[in-house]
């Protein structure tokens, strides 16, 4: 019991001392961001503007259009603003987690493991960009268009299942960030690769999973448990049933589903980590 608990002590304080280092890094880069708050305000504006194209596109194809897939423009618009919402506060929180590649490649990670604080915080916490603050906020106005325009009967606990598909999808999307930057200790610069199961992922689920097929539902389902982010929960509140015909109380297994695909990227950071030889220049 007395090792349990200095365990349990142990991993506490490695949290708190990494949450501590991601709240001080983070901080300093607020600051220098908001010293120049017109820059901030264009570059927000920007990203709000770049990430609402992919709504614009889908409403042009409803233009032409009744369905996609057999569902009409709030629908679609559900699944969008679930997934570019809950992918927006894991881009917020990890976006700079791509960059990893270029500094195993060129050697400056080594500044990183020599200083007092957790590698994974000051990774996770460099260049912090608060202009993407714009895709949370353009994915929020789409969720709140599409919770207003269905026909539904909302109930207590569809609005709590929202809610859990916004915190799991977030922490889903968190752990593909973490396990991509963790494979590019061994690709290096492999930021690409992981930007196509990340914003690549993002893209997939703003469109129902009838359009695609069985096969890549399979996959983004069972593999990659992407479709925990919106897919099951989105479509449990919509009242449609899945096309792999799978149990209905899967919807409710997103916040498991995160924190298995925590625990594994995790593991895979720090056997990363661990695996990290020095350009030795």
């Amino acid at each position: 019991m007395a090792d349990t608990a200095a365990a349990g002590q142990r991993t506490y304080g490695r949290v708190y001392e990494g949450l501590r280092a991601y709240g001080l890094i983070t901080a300093m880069w607020i600051r220098s961001t908001m010293a120049y708050r017109a820059s901030f305000v264009m570059t927000t504006l920007g990203n709000f503007a770049a990430t609402g194209l992919d709504f614009v596109a889908i409403m042009l194809m409803f233009s032409r259009i009744d369905s996609l897939g057999g569902y009409d423009l709030p629908e679609v618009a559900f699944l969008h603003g679930l997934s570019a919402t809950a992918f927006g506060f894991a881009d917020l929180v990890l976006g700079s987690m791509d960059r990893l590649g270029r500094r195993v490649r060129d050697g400056t990670l080594d500044t990183l493991l020599v200083r007092p604080a957790p590698v994974l915080a000051q990774v996770a916490a460099d260049r912090f960009g608060l202009r993407r603050l714009g895709r949370i906020v353009q994915g929020a106005l789409v969720l709140g268009y599409a919770v207003v325009s269905l026909d539904l009967a909302w109930t207590p606990l569809k609005v709590l299942m929202v809610l859990l598909a916004l915190l799991s999808g977030a922490a889903i999307f968190c752990a593909v960030f973490v396990a991509g930057a963790a494979f590019q200790f061994v690709a290096q610069d492999a930021s690409e690769v992981q930007n196509s199961f990340t914003y690549g992922g993002q893209t997939l689920l703003q469109y129902p999973p009838t359009v695609f097929a069985k096969e890549l539902v399979r996959g983004v389902t069972f593999l990659l448990p992407l479709a925990f982010v919106n897919w099951l929960p989105a479509l449990y509140v919509l009242g449609r049933p899945y096309p792999l015909d799978l149990p209905a109380w899967l919807a409710f297994a997103p916040p498991l589903v995160a924190a298995a695909c925590c625990a594994l990227a995790m593991l895979a950071w720090r056997a990363g980590l661990r695996s990290y030889r020095s350009t030795g220049s």
